[in-house]
This record gives structure tokens, sequence and C-alpha cells, in this order.
């Protein structure tokens, strides 16, 4: 019986250190859950959709006139669908300056939600 119980710790320490070593890891560029991977191409048009969604959804909640422009960089995160941490750039009139945006996106549910949204940085 010892043994037996000695065994599933080992197989649980061994699971756990698994886990938690691959939190931030990347198989073939790809991020496994819990890591975050660099956006190669920020012009993607899911990508594109994304930060537009973010500066959308800022300004219904700050009542702001920010204006899209473009994404300038990012990356990503395997979660319960896909957290996207976006630099924007936005106008703002005449000024241009760039912003942090983490938005949590579930396509398959049609479900997307800013998480935060800060700047000009």
């Amino acid at each position: 019986m010892e043994n037996r119980h000695l065994l599933s710790v080992t197989v649980l320490i061994f699971l756990l250190t698994l886990i938690f070593s691959s939190s931030s890891m990347t198989v073939h560029g790809r991020a496994l859950p819990g890591g975050w991977a660099p956006i190669i191409n920020v012009t993607d048009p899911v990508v594109v959709d994304i930060g537009k969604f973010a500066v959308d959804e800022h300004n219904k909640q700050h009542e702001e006139t920010l204006k899209f422009a473009k994404v300038v960089s990012g990356e990503s995160q395997v979660v319960a669908g896909w957290n996207y941490n976006l630099t924007i750039t936005a106008t703002n009139g005449s000024a241009e300056d760039n912003y942090v945006a983490i938005v949590w996106d579930k396509p398959w549910e049609k479900f997307r939600q800013l998480l935060s949204f800060d700047g000009p940085i």
C-alpha cells in the first residue's frame, strides 16, 4: 500500500512540474496553455480586428473618441480562448499615441472582452 501511495505522489509531482514548467514554453512558435508567444504578423485581419475592438470598447467605456490606426506589436496567450496583449497606435484629434490593450477572445462563442486599456504610453 505504501508503494502505491509513493507512486501516486511521484506522478502528481511530475505532472505539476510539467504543468508549471510549460506555462511559458512554446512549441513550433505556438504558445502552450498559459504561455505568451509573440504575434509575428500584426497585420493579420484577426489581430487588426481585435485592436479595433479594443479601441471601440475603450471609447464606449470612457466616452472618448480615439481612432484606431494600427497594431504595432503584440503577443497572444492560450487560455479558455486567447488573450491578446497588443500595443496599438490610435489618434485623438491630431495627436497620435500608443496604448496597451489586453483582450480576451473566444471566437467560437462570439465572445470578446476588453480586460485592460492603458495609455498613452
